[in-house]
């Protein structure tokens, strides 16, 4: 009776973890020293929960490795809500930790734009966005990236390494974004006496 309960239960956990997400279109482009990516995805989670976790700069390193620290800062003073993140990256033996903090600005449940500020970051640019709607009974988010690293980066490899990086770690995270909102349209349960 063990191995049925235990095979069971990695049905029932596989089935829970069993994600829809998808990288629908993406196109990175390097041209003297500007990376570009912009990118299509779709998820099988609600337009409102989502946003909500593009939105939240904390939840980052639930979805992205590449993120080993990230926070929602107070705004500035003209009123923008800030973020800050700490990336760590590796391109074959050469490995950076990279700082961006700057602000954002957001239209609820349409778009969202972050924006770098190099005297606190180790990007020269780096901006952008994401515009979200619903497609197919789920969330369409096409994200758009403009990079300019303040960092030395290898010429002959770099751009390479760096599009590709980009390409990986961005489908990567994608079904962690999913859960994270399918996660919160869930019901809490009966309330409990």
């Amino acid at each position: 009776m063990r191995p049925a309960v235990s095979f069971f239960l990695a049905i029932l956990a596989s089935a829970q973890c069993a994600t829809a997400a998808e990288m629908r279109s993406i196109d990175v482009q390097y041209e003297d020293g500007l990376y570009s990516l912009v990118s299509v995805a779709w998820f099988d989670a609600g337009l409102d929960e989502t946003f909500h976790v593009f939105s939240t700069w904390d939840y980052s390193t639930r979805f992205s490795g590449a993120i080993v620290e990230a926070r929602d800062i107070a705004a500035e003073p003209g009123g923008r809500p800030g973020y800050f993140i700490i990336n760590r990256g590796c391109m074959l033996f050469f490995c950076k930790s990279m700082v961006r903090q700057g602000y954002v600005e957001a239209h609820y449940n349409q778009i969202l734009r972050a924006v770098a500020d190099p005297q606190f970051s180790d990007f020269d640019v780096f901006e952008e966005s994401w515009e979200f709607s619903e497609v197919d009974g789920g969330t369409s988010v096409r994200y758009s990236l403009q990079m300019v690293p303040g960092f030395w980066v290898p010429p002959a490899i770099g751009p390479y390494i760096i599009k590709r990086k980009l390409q990986k770690d961005g489908g990567r995270a994608l079904d962690r974004i999913e859960v994270i909102a399918q996660s919160m349209a869930e019901p809490a349960g009966p309330d409990v006496d």
